[in-house]
């Protein structure tokens, strides 16, 4: 059986205590954060298998893939500061965030529902979440470190975390150090990294002390540590071998904030207009005692106006068409006679070529072809009869192409 712990990361010889409170998934279970401190919540895969029937096989139990969905109570995502990460089907899933004073001593019920994918069974369990208030929260000293070979599950194991915040004692040496938030370079518009040379996505971790950053962490705002990130060159930071074995820092992007010289800004909201509900308000739905209304009148003016307005341009376009035509006589009647007899030649003519066009044959150039005997006068046939196919005659003729041409006798001398 699951069970909830919290773990103590550190405890360092100036009495330095390192809080972050990790559990482990367990039936309608109460877990108590505190504000402004990293909560870590592991959903185990070995846990909800129990809930499900075993494998066929024996011996691969732990092949079962198994997904999870978290979201708030009677609504369809989580809290704004509450995430989920579950990397492929066969790992844990991980509940983490930050939660603010807003939330204090509001009981935040989340459901964990374990979906089998083998069996497509589910299995859900509720996760209670009662926010306490810490008397050091805020830290006043707050700073935020970008690890380029950590993802954000990686991040999250308690054995990683402790050693990364036992390196950030060593160089801060605080008397309060705390993990505040942890966040994926994804959720702040990194690229996601190509699949070779084992690179990570990138882990954004925030920490908070009680006392002033180190002259260490201070380096990287020296105008010559400047000047080389603005190169896209790597800062010259004295303590970085302190992380280097195990934590590749981007010094660039280390962000060093003092809440006591953060000017707070206000944004007053503007009043709600009519018809909005209040921020914390329920909607309350009309009664059934309401009187259904008629809207049959509405039919019909929805129906009468546009047929009516139908009807009448049916009308007019009829009237122009049909009875405002002038018509072949009354046209005749006002165009000039000489333009009408003008206008009849032209169609006679072309009514003639027309029907000469239909009877036109080819036949032999002239100056090639008698058409009559010059000496009997007997009238040459046609070279071509009716049915001779001349779109295919060739230009040049031959001896051939000659065999219907009728021989002329020419005249012979006399003696």
């Amino acid at each position: 059986m699951l069970y909830y712990h919290e773990l103590t990361c550190m405890v360092f010889e100036i009495s330095l205590t390192v809080v972050t409170i990790l559990s482990r998934s367990h039936a309608d279970r109460n877990v108590y954060p505190s504000a402004g401190v990293l909560f870590v919540h592991v959903l185990e895969r070995e846990y909800f298998k129990g809930e499900f029937p075993p494998y066929p096989k024996s011996g691969d139990a732990s092949n079962d893939p198994i997904t999870f969905n978290t979201n708030l109570m009677g609504y369809p995502d989580r809290p704004g500061w509450l995430r989920y990460i579950q990397r492929t089907q066969h790992s844990d899933g991980v509940l983490y965030g930050s939660p603010t004073a807003e939330h204090v001593g509001k009981p935040t019920v989340i459901e964990i529902t374990a979906y089998n994918r083998r069996t497509f069974e589910t299995a859900r369990h509720n996760l209670i979440i009662n926010i306490m208030a810490t008397e050091e929260f805020p830290l006043p000293y707050q700073a935020e470190f970008y690890i380029k070979n950590m993802n954000v599950e990686e991040m999250l194991a308690s054995e990683v975390l402790g050693d990364f915040l036992g390196a950030v004692k060593n160089v801060w040496q605080p008397e309060r150090l705390n993990a505040i938030n942890i966040t994926s370079a994804l959720d702040r518009g990194g690229r996601v990294p190509l699949p070779i040379n084992n690179l990570k996505e990138g882990v954004y971790v925030m920490v908070g002390a009680d006392v002033p950053f180190s002259s260490c962490l201070r380096e990287v705002e020296s105008p010559h540590n400047q000047l080389r990130c603005s190169q896209e060159m790597e800062p010259a930071i004295s303590c970085d071998k302190k992380f280097r074995a195990q934590f590749h820092i981007d010094w660039c992007k280390i962000s060093l904030v003092d809440i006591n010289k953060v000017v707070p800004v206000y944004i007053t909201r503007p009043d709600p207009g009519t018809g909005i509900l209040p921020e914390f308000g329920e909607y309350n739905p009309p009664s059934e005692s309401l009187k259904s209304r008629n809207y049959f009148s509405d039919f019909l003016v929805t129906l009468a106006v546009p047929s009516a307005v139908a009807l009448v341009l049916f009308f007019i376009i009829g009237y122009t068409m049909c009875c405002r035509r002038e018509g072949v006589e009354k046209r005749n009647m006002q165009t000039p006679d000489i333009q009408l007899v003008h206008h009849s030649s032209i169609q006679k003519s072309t009514k003639e070529l027309r029907s000469m066009s239909k009877n036109r044959e080819i036949s032999w150039p002239l100056s090639t072809l008698p058409v009559f005997n010059p000496v009997s006068g007997e009238v040459v046939p046609p070279i071509h009869p009716d049915n001779y196919e001349t779109t295919s005659m060739p230009l040049m003729q031959t001896q051939a192409n000659l065999q219907n041409q009728i021989t002329i006798p020419q005249q012979r001398p006399s003696g």
